[in-house]
């Protein structure tokens, strides 16, 4: 299991508000590498790309990669020092290669089911682990209202996924708040975004306000007041408009 207890990000460059950006540390393109690594690995996309390689040209051999057996964790509520360092709305930093995913789902009965699942980042995602484990029998004579905060938004590969799941129950709304935008500078993160969006799924930023109602609905406070890091609200407005321009 890796690390949950990763290092801060460093400090930051004072940046003018159009230019700014969110506090990244000299982690970020490890963490970047290991993160496309993972996408390109994960679900079909791998055996397509293999066969393609493989099969095609005849020239070049690529042998499956053998996976670790993934490990999704998932409980109640988040430990409170977790919360505060994943889903801090910096960039990137070291320790953040993992993905925290709160939800709320309401199927139109009494109460609604909450709780939250953790990632390893080596299979399965948590995106995809919610449908696999939280909501594997899907009903069609329901109609499912999902909410999900999550530490960070989907990668390609997830949001793929979500748009197959999502054209296939037709019955269920999915509105996502993330943290931050995962590179969201790459052609194939925002393509995968759109398509989410194409396919009625609703992509929020945190608000400082959403920060602290996962903290009071998803976090072991011990009633500890939760008071949002520096910065947050600036941090919010870059990844804002970076969304917006994304699905304009």
């Amino acid at each position: 299991m890796a690390d949950k207890r990763g290092s801060g990000a460093s400090s930051r460059t004072p940046l003018g508000k159009k230019d700014r950006r969110p506090e990244r540390d000299a982690s970020a393109e490890a963490e970047r590498e290991e993160k496309q690594a993972e996408g390109e690995v994960n679900g079909d996309a791998a055996a397509e790309g293999a066969a393609a390689n493989g099969q095609d040209n005849g020239e070049l051999t690529v042998e499956p990669m053998e996976l670790p057996p993934f490990e999704i964790i998932a409980g109640d509520r988040i430990d409170p020092f977790f919360f505060k360092f994943q889903f801090k709305n910096v960039e990137y930093s070291s320790g953040r290669n993992k993905t925290f995913l709160c939800y709320l789902v309401d199927e139109g009965k009494e109460g609604l089911l909450r709780g939250y699942l953790e990632d390893e980042h080596s299979s399965a995602h948590a995106e995809e682990a919610f449908f696999q484990q939280i909501l594997a029998n899907y009903d069609p004579a329901l109609n499912y209202a999902i909410t999900w905060y999550v530490s960070s938004s989907p990668c390609s590969a997830c949001a793929a996924k979500l748009v197959q799941i999502l054209k296939a129950r037709k019955t269920t709304r999915l509105t996502i708040f993330s943290a931050r935008l995962f590179l969201w500078e790459e052609p194939e993160i925002q393509a995968g975004l759109k398509a989410l969006a194409a396919a009625g799924c609703k992509l929020r930023m945190m608000k400082p306000l959403d920060f602290s109602y996962v903290w009071d609905t998803f976090v072991e406070s011990d009633e500890e007041h939760f008071t949002v890091w520096e910065d947050c609200q600036e941090n919010y407005e870059y990844y804002q408009e970076k969304l917006a321009d994304i699905l304009q």
